[in-house]
């Protein structure tokens, strides 16, 4: 008897390896998959914006990358005693107004190079709602806690999704052809927008990803990973969530992990993963007696180890 289903997933023609640069945008679970190609020691780098939750949030930023935009005193606000921009999370908010926009022109000079040089790019899109202006009539990445009153709620429509993937597409080939893009849908649950109003959300995604992906001319560079249907189909169970009920639990992040590494990770990248994890396993090791014979024994081993990893791969450093 078959008791579950599992989701069939086309292995990549262009897997990532120890060679590759991966740069990462999207929800928090974009971190969550970001942190497992840290703890395996890719050459990787996530959201240097901040989370981001819908397509146009992401657009917008590789456009301001792209075109090398400035940020000035207009792109910021002060609210809460902080300086902020609602184009980028409130990590990035700060005391001081001209740190704040020194800050972020760093920022997008140093994404500008990433987008240049990155050999993989995953996109993950966490709900299509948005929140705009009043005042401005823009669209905001993150409302910073600004009162609700200043806002109007939308739900982008699957025409305005599909017009912005393909403009992200296009901006980041515009400045790397080779770049291999990976887009997913992440599975956490947004419910403060409504039960019904968080499926609708995540079928807009969905439908607009596989209309524009499955086309002939964008077939090549983009591949679709499905992170939000392996949580509901495969991972069916509230067990696999954390105690809020609306994030994936560490067994649910490290079974998607799973099949990501799996199908879009060269053979010879699993192999050297391996390795990481028992350097990593020997480095979090605390001994009951580190003065002995055998503990010593055990260090110098896991520093052959560490040095011959690291000469080999050099952005490598543990």
């Amino acid at each position: 008897m078959q008791f579950r289903t599992q989701i069939p997933i086309s292995k990549s023609n262009n897997p990532i390896d120890y060679n590759s640069r991966v740069l990462s945008f999207g929800s928090c679970f974009a971190v969550n998959m970001a942190e497992k190609l840290d703890y395996f020691k890719f050459d990787n780098s996530c959201n240097p914006f901040g989370i981001l939750f819908h397509p146009l949030a992401i657009e917008k930023l590789i456009n301001f990358a792209v075109s090398q935009k400035t940020f000035s005193e207009s792109d910021v606000f002060f609210h809460n005693e902080r300086w902020h921009s609602f184009d980028v999370h409130s990590d990035l908010s700060n005391t001081n107004k001209e740190d704040l926009i020194n800050n972020l022109n760093v920022i997008i000079k140093k994404l500008y190079q990433q987008l240049t040089e990155s050999t993989h790019i995953i996109i993950t899109y966490g709900t299509s709602w948005i929140y705009r202006n009043i005042e401005s009539n823009e669209i905001v990445a993150n409302c910073h806690k600004v009162p609700q009153k200043q806002f109007i709620k939308e739900l982008l429509s699957l025409d305005i999704i599909k017009d912005s993937i393909q403009k992200t597409i296009d901006l980041i080939t515009s400045l790397n052809p080779e770049a291999k893009i990976i887009f997913t849908v992440s599975p956490v649950r947004h419910i403060k927008d409504g039960f019904v109003e968080n499926q609708w959300s995540k079928s807009n995604l969905i439908s607009s990803l596989h209309d524009t992906l499955n086309t002939e001319y964008y077939k090549l560079q983009t591949k679709y990973f499905p992170s939000y249907e392996i949580m509901m189909d495969e991972l069916r169970d509230y067990r696999f969530y954390t105690e809020d009920m609306l994030h994936p639990n560490q067994v649910a992040i490290d079974y998607i992990w799973e099949q990501f590494s799996e199908n879009y990770i060269a053979k010879e990248g699993i192999l050297i993963m391996k390795e990481v994890s028992e350097i990593q396993k020997g480095l979090s090791h605390r001994s009951f007696n580190p003065d002995s014979e055998q503990h010593r024994t055990f260090l110098s081993k896991l520093s052959d180890k560490i040095k011959k990893i690291e000469q080999k791969w050099p952005h490598i450093k543990f």
